[in-house]
């Protein structure tokens, strides 16, 4: 029999439990992180229509505030002796995967409106011009920064697998510098998207259906990478302290998965965003 499930149950008969699952405290947190993103999501409306930032402030800072204090309970859970049994973890693992599943279906979304007007683009000015992106519209060259990003990302996702072999190998220093060489790059593709963002040829803010299907695809994907680097930094801290072990590193793996998700998603809005979508005229 595995020994961990073995103290698992001792830990169980210890405690009063008959089972070896871990039945959470109540935490405040799902609500306000359901609330937090209802309101970005309105504030994003507003921001589009008058130009009003402030519930897209209310918003982010409420979920940030979700990210740091939730993160904060469940690291202190996973270091609980007899908490996280292996029982526990498998139902981790299977709800990080239908949250990323969950997060695939919101991009989706966005892909979706895109090839409406992509490949229906009489939809946005009539038959009589029927072409896309609409007339007036400069798009981004895609292989200046954007390609660049796609590099970095790329590059990201190798560091990132490297750090966790070294971890399952049990080498304390390939973490930190895989880890570290990641974080780096996810902040460079931040700051890289919001160089190309000012410098932008149109605006959010009544630029009409391109530009609002561009900003909300590539914002949203440049809000999940800033997500992730924190994710990424958080994991770092805890490679430091020791936090983790070549047995039992969910914590890392999860963002692992993460990361690899926003690369996979950038990759599709690269080439179609950026490449297929520069300028692309519908056959009548």
């Amino acid at each position: 029999m595995d020994t961990s499930i073995t103290h698992t149950a001792d830990v169980a008969a210890a405690s009063g439990m008959k089972q070896p699952y871990h039945l959470v405290n109540p935490s405040p947190w799902p609500i306000v992180g359901a609330l937090g993103a209802g309101l970005l999501l309105a504030g994003i409306v507003f921001a589009s229509h008058y130009g009003n930032y402030l519930m897209v402030a209310a918003g982010g800072g409420m979920l940030a505030l979700t990210m740091a204090m939730w993160w904060r309970d469940v690291l202190t859970e996973s270091s609980t002796p007899g908490l996280h049994s292996p029982v526990v973890r498998l139902g981790l693992r299977y709800g990080m995967t239908l949250f990323i599943l969950s997060e695939v279906m919101f991009f989706v979304g966005f892909f979706w409106a895109f090839f409406h007007f992509f490949l229906y683009p009489e939809h946005v000015l009539g038959a009589a011009q029927p072409i896309w992106p609409p007339a007036g519209i400069h798009t981004f060259d895609a292989f200046r920064i954007p390609f660049l990003n796609t590099m970095i990302l790329l590059l990201s996702g190798c560091t990132v697998t490297w750090a966790h072999h070294a971890l399952i190998e049990n080498d304390r220093r390939g973490p930190l510098l895989g880890l570290g060489i990641s974080i780096l790059l996810g902040l460079t593709f931040s700051l890289l998207q919001g160089i190309e963002y000012s410098e932008a040829p149109f605006h959010f803010a009544g630029g009409g259906i391109y530009p609002s299907v561009f900003f909300l695809a590539t914002g949203f994907h440049g809000f999940h990478v800033i997500v992730g680097t924190t994710f990424l930094g958080i994991c770092w801290l805890r490679a430091k302290s020791g936090g983790f072990t070549p047995t039992q590193h969910f914590g890392f793996e999860a963002a692992a998965w993460y990361w690899h998700f926003v690369d996979v998603v950038w990759l599709f809005l690269f080439f179609f965003v950026y490449v297929l979508g520069a300028g692309v005229t519908a056959v009548e």
